[in-house]
């Protein structure tokens, strides 16, 4: 493989009706991956990787424009390609939690309930940025303020969210926030992969290990029941690889409920502490060898497998992203957590800083049959 030098770019990819200009920064490492940016959601544009032959691919779904994230079929379906996501990723039960007392009225975007942060959630937020070159590689911070009240959350969060490109072929996501009063904070990345690369076709050949013993089952509208349920004996047991599709169609009440894989796994952190990374997936695409390693310090994923994409969306290149053409891997805190007393917390108080870090390790591999 060519060596090639570290670099960011920054260029100019469209602007908003208000005038304001989104920038995309392109970030590339030294072994032929690289990965662009854009101010507008913190969205991840691309991504590309070489596969097992030398092959370069994007991985990520997505559109070549701003305004294929703002046009109104994108709005209507919302599948939130590639963006960041808070105040609150995942759902919370109808639009409401209570806090020091007082009940706090949330948008209710998702049928009855508040999903991704509301109707203007961070995922369509105008970032400030500025790039850098370190030891470790290279890359991009964003900053978002969200005011006091903002989509109904208490609080004003200061939120700084970097992603580093590194030489070792990671893509390194930290999130930071602080805030003024006690608030509700989840904050995760919400990319839409295919390994195989995008708009080739569907995923479920691929083969994915979660280090999960649990999983958080759901009601018909998606809202954890509270309970934390072994994944021995189920479709949900993914901790040795099988192909995403192997027990998709089982009849089984929970993929009934998420047509499919829509589900936060509880990951197996045994002694780490607090701010260690722990190992919680792996994916590999048999077609091109593509590995996908993710660790978090976070205590669950949300794993989706692509089931309402429809073809509706035509995305880069003109491909239609069909019914599971990517799937969602979200590093998390659990779904609807400020209303279940038994999950771990999500309340960031004053004089607290929310830490958290993800890292997306890429490889490939040539046996097509190992795990």
């Amino acid at each position: 493989m060519t060596t090639q030098t570290p670099s960011v770019e920054k260029q100019r990819f469209g602007q908003l009706p208000d005038g304001r200009k989104v920038e995309a920064y392109h970030l590339r490492n030294g072994h032929g991956i690289d990965m662009t940016v854009i101010t507008y959601g913190g969205i991840i544009t691309s991504l590309r990787t070489p596969d097992a032959q030398g092959n370069v691919d994007d991985i990520v779904l997505g559109f070549d424009s701003l305004e294929g994230y703002r046009s109104d079929a994108y709005r209507q379906s919302n599948p939130y390609f590639g963006a960041l996501i808070g105040r609150y990723g995942n759902r919370i039960a109808e639009g409401r939690f209570m806090l020091d007392g007082t009940t706090y009225e949330l948008a209710t975007n998702d049928g009855p309930h508040h999903l991704h942060g509301g109707d203007k959630g961070f995922d369509k937020r105008l970032w400030q940025a500025h790039s850098f070159e370190n030891d470790t590689g290279v890359g991009v911070e964003l900053r978002y303020t969200s005011e006091d009240g903002e989509e109904g959350y208490p609080g004003r969060l200061d939120t700084r969210v970097t992603y580093t490109l590194t030489a070792d072929d990671e893509v390194i996501i930290d999130y930071h926030a602080t805030t003024d009063k006690a608030t509700p904070v989840n904050l995760t990345q919400h990319s839409y992969f295919n390994l195989a690369g995008e708009g080739s076709g569907s995923i479920v050949d691929h083969r994915l290990m979660l280090n999960a013993d649990a999983f958080t089952p759901v009601d018909d509208t998606l809202i954890p029941t509270g309970e934390l349920r072994d994944v021995a004996g189920t479709p949900f047991d993914f901790r040795d690889a099988t192909p995403i599709g192997a027990r998709i169609g089982e009849e089984n009440t929970q993929l009934v409920y998420g047509q499919g894989y829509d589900h936060n796994f509880v990951l197996v952190r045994d002694d780490a502490s607090a701010g260690e990374l722990v190992t919680a997936a792996r994916v590999v695409a048999p077609q091109s060898g593509r590995v996908l390693e993710i660790a978090t310090t976070e205590p669950g994923i949300q794993f989706y497998s692509g089931n309402f994409l429809d073809g509706t969306l035509i995305g880069k290149g003109g491909d239609a992203y069909e019914k599971r053409s990517g799937f969602a891997l979200e590093t998390q805190h659990f779904p609807d957590s400020p209303n279940q007393a038994g999950f771990p917390s999500t309340i960031l108080a004053p004089g607290e800083t929310y830490e958290s870090r993800t890292v997306w390790r890429f490889s490939t591999q040539r046996d097509d049959n190992a795990s």
